[in-house]
């Protein structure tokens, strides 16, 4: 993994190893960092990580912090953006750069509503047309953001910031 991420993918007190799992596979395949923000609601010996995450794990880049304070000073002022079901923006608007913050609440909760309140302006949310009352997969959510900022910061693959 290189030293300088595309991005770091950030996950809220993540409570599923599946998801965790295919997330990491996600931050393997895109260069990016995983970042995991406790409470961590299973273990890394978990079996469902390990098979969601199949021969990937050993590869994550990943950083555990004790809470989201221990994150910002790890960011130490980089750009931070969250993806929430709450959110006003469209993700399209979300001007991302490398090296930027993705931050992902819980699947059964979200984010924390004093995040929703001291960064309201860095909110995004991934439009959801459909006449659905549940949202994404966290997997399939954090896959969709990365996938729309390496399109926008890579050269050869869409517009650049």
């Amino acid at each position: 993994m290189p030293s300088d991420p595309n991005f770091h993918i950030v996950l809220h007190a993540p409570e599923i190893p599946q998801n965790t799992g295919n997330i990491g596979r996600i931050a393997c395949c895109t260069e990016c960092r995983l970042h995991l923000v406790k409470p961590i609601s299973f273990s890394f010996d978990d079996a469902h990580l390990k098979r969601a995450g199949m021969d990937y794990w050993r590869h994550v880049d990943c950083i555990i912090h004790e809470d989201f304070e221990s994150l910002l000073k790890t960011a130490a002022g980089a750009p931070m953006f969250f993806f929430s079901t709450k959110a006003k923006q469209c993700y399209w608007e979300c001007p991302f750069e490398r090296g930027s913050f993705l931050v992902f609440g819980s699947e059964s909760r979200g984010l924390p509503q004093y995040l929703h309140d001291t960064y309201a302006p860095q909110f995004y949310t991934i439009p959801m047309p459909g006449n659905f009352n549940r949202s994404l997969n966290l997997a399939n959510s954090t896959a969709v953001a990365v996938y729309e900022g390496l399109r926008r910061i890579l050269p050869g693959t869409g517009k650049q910031s």
